[in-house]
C-alpha cells in the first residue's frame, strides 16, 4: 500500500513531473513551475503498552482497518508534538486513561504500508479507563489472557510477543526492525518453548 502519487503541486496547483532533483538519488514529484519538491515520507504511528499491576490495557477496535480485533493504543502522530505525547494522547482517546510514559520499547517500521511505529511503555496513573470513541471495549488483561489469535496488526503481536518475553525474563530491552506482511496472524507461541 504505498502512498498515492502527488499529481499537482500544492503551492501553485500545477501539474507536477516525476523527476530527480539535483543532489539527490530517486524519483520526487516537482513542479515544473515553482520548482517546490515534493516530499513523501513514512507516517509515524505512536503507541503505548499501558501497564497496571502485571496487567496490560487492550482497546478492541470500532474503526477500520481491523474492526472488532485488539491492539494496544496506538495512532499517528499529530504536528507539533512528540512521540511521547502523541502515546499518551492514544492512549487517553482510545482507552480514557491517563499514563505515564516510562520508556521506549520499539520502533518497527511497516515498509509495505510506509510507516514507522514508536512504542512506549506505560504507567497507568490511576485504574480507571473507558471506551474512548475508536473503540468497542477496553479491558486491563493478564499476560495469559492476551487475545493473540483476534490482535489487529502484525506490529502488535510482535510487539507483544517480545513485551511478555520480556516481562518472562524481568529484562526490558529496546526492540527494533521491520515487520512483514502477514496474510494470516500466527497463533501465539511462547518464547519458551
Amino acid at each position: 500500500m504505498p502512498l498515492p502519487p502527488i499529481n499537482f503541486c500544492s503551492q501553485c496547483g500545477s501539474t507536477v513531473e516525476q523527476k530527480i532533483p539535483q543532489g539527490e538519488d530517486r524519483l520526487r514529484a516537482v513542479c515544473p513551475n515553482c520548482q517546490t519538491i515534493h516530499y513523501q515520507n513514512p507516517k509515524i504511528v505512536a503507541g503505548c503498552i499501558p501497564e497496571w499491576e502485571g496487567q496490560v490495557l487492550m482497546c478492541r477496535r470500532a474503526i477500520e482497518p481491523r474492526l472488532g480485533l485488539w491492539t494496544f493504543p496506538a495512532g499517528f502522530m499529530e504536528m507539533g508534538e512528540s512521540s511521547e505525547e502523541a502515546a499518551a494522547r492514544e492512549t487517553q482517546e482510545e482507552a480514557l486513561a491517563d499514563v505515564q510514559i516510562t520508556s521506549l520499547y520499539a520502533v518497527y517500521s511497516l515498509r509495505r504500508v510506509d510507516q514507522v511505529y514508536i512504542i512506549y511503555r506505560g504507567e497507568l496513573r490511576k485504574r480507571e479507563f473507558g471506551v474512548g470513541e475508536e473503540s468497542l471495549e477496553v479491558q486491563l488483561v493478564s499476560l495469559d489472557d492476551i487475545p493473540w489469535k483476534q490482535l489487529a496488526f502484525p506490529v502488535i503481536h510482535e510487539a507483544l510477543t517480545r513485551y511478555v518475553h520480556d516481562r518472562e525474563q524481568k529484562s526490558f530491552g529496546v526492540h527494533f526492525g521491520s515487520i512483514a506482511p502477514m496474510t494470516q496472524m500466527p497463533a501465539y507461541e511462547s518464547p519458551a518453548q
